[in-house]
């Protein structure tokens, strides 16, 4: 399901290395002040004054992190570049350039790849990062992107995992545990096309969820948001592992309990209505989804006002003391540890 069979084929080997990198490259556009130099030469250029850098990495291999009998190459070019971004937005600081890297087997054409790019240009344009550089290279196994985030903080507003106070408020972005029912959804479809190729999926009853999965986007506009709040956050992540994992992360580092309540987590109704449908529990898909890529953080008591009533932001919690231990407070008012059972790399 790669590629329609009619499609042009050119082969990679018809460009070589370097006139496969400008050809992939050739539509980028430098936006950015502090890029200096990008593509063409032996190393990228950057000047950010007096601004601190942040720096993230993501590698996305075929078979682990996606499926290409259903992810389209130009969402998984755009999905590549997003999920770094939103690490760069967990820092509270401003994405402003990429690079992007590629392992690539011989069944691709040079056509799949525009593809890829095509996605990569639109992210990179819509947030408004440069692409710098990268790396192409064969792969025997199928195809790999590496995409490296840098971005900018002013001196003293970067936040870190690690500053959470005990009574601080635990607060989220959008909604939670789409990205995973979507997931399912064209699993399922996966299977169902194993069975009867003729059979076309009716994916519209879950155009919200299965965009989640497909195309996330990166919270760029809370941090935004938060600044003209006058908000700084005292500890923050990005939603990529599921919540329970995130809280954990932030409990760990800053040295805090937290109290997590189930009526509080936003859930989207086409998710409730999947999660049904499936005969799973929201409130596990939130905790254990992953693929989320919302902002969670927490904040003083004294900013509740400023945030209070947001429709982009939901309070679902509080910190205390670390003996206090970590827990979800259910509807029915029990507490139940929260533990971690969300996406990790090196499970079987």
């Amino acid at each position: 399901m790669i590629e329609d069979k009619n499609q042009q084929r050119t082969q990679l080997s018809d460009l070589g290395e370097f006139g496969l990198i400008d050809h992939l490259t050739k539509n980028f556009k430098i936006k950015q002040s502090s890029t200096i130099k990008g593509i063409g030469d032996d190393a990228a250029v950057l000047n950010f004054a007096n601004k601190k850098v942040v720096v993230t990495t993501d590698l996305l291999v075929e078979g682990v992190h996606f499926d290409l009998s259903y992810v389209p190459l130009k969402h998984l070019g755009y999905k590549a570049v997003i999920v770094n971004l939103s690490d760069v937005f967990a820092m509270n600081a401003r994405a402003t350039q990429i690079t992007v890297s590629i392992a690539v087997s011989n069944r691709f054409p040079l056509e799949a790849l525009e593809d890829l790019y095509a996605g990569i240009e639109t992210a990179s344009s819509l947030y408004n990062v440069d692409v710098i550089g990268g790396d192409t290279t064969s792969s025997t196994t199928g195809l790999l992107i590496s995409v490296t985030a840098i971005g900018e903080v002013d001196k003293d507003d970067e936040v870190y995992r690690s500053g959470a106070k005990p009574n601080d408020l635990l607060v989220v972005s959008g909604d939670l545990g789409a990205a995973y029912m979507g997931l399912q959804v064209l699993e399922r479809e996966k299977e169902v096309y194993k069975v009867n190729p003729n059979n076309q999926p009716d994916l519209e009853p879950y155009t919200y969820i299965v965009e989640r999965q497909l195309k996330p986007e990166a919270r760029k506009d809370i941090v935004t948001l938060l600044s003209d709040l006058k908000v700084k956050p005292s500890s923050m992540i990005d939603v990529s592992d599921g919540l329970s994992s995130e809280i954990m992360h932030l409990c760990k580092q800053s040295e805090v309990g937290c109290d997590l309540y189930e009526e509080k987590i936003p859930l989207d109704p086409q998710v409730i209505a999947t999660c049904e449908e499936f005969n799973v529990d929201s409130t596990t898909v939130a905790l254990n989804g992953g693929e989320d890529y919302e902002l969670l953080f927490t904040i003083s008591q004294d900013d509740f006002p400023k945030i209070k009533g947001n429709p982009n932001l939901t309070v679902i919690g509080y910190m205390k003391e670390a003996n206090a231990g970590m827990h979800l407070v259910t509807r029915a008012d029990t507490q139940i540890p929260i533990k971690a059972q969300g996406w990790k790399s090196f499970n079987d």
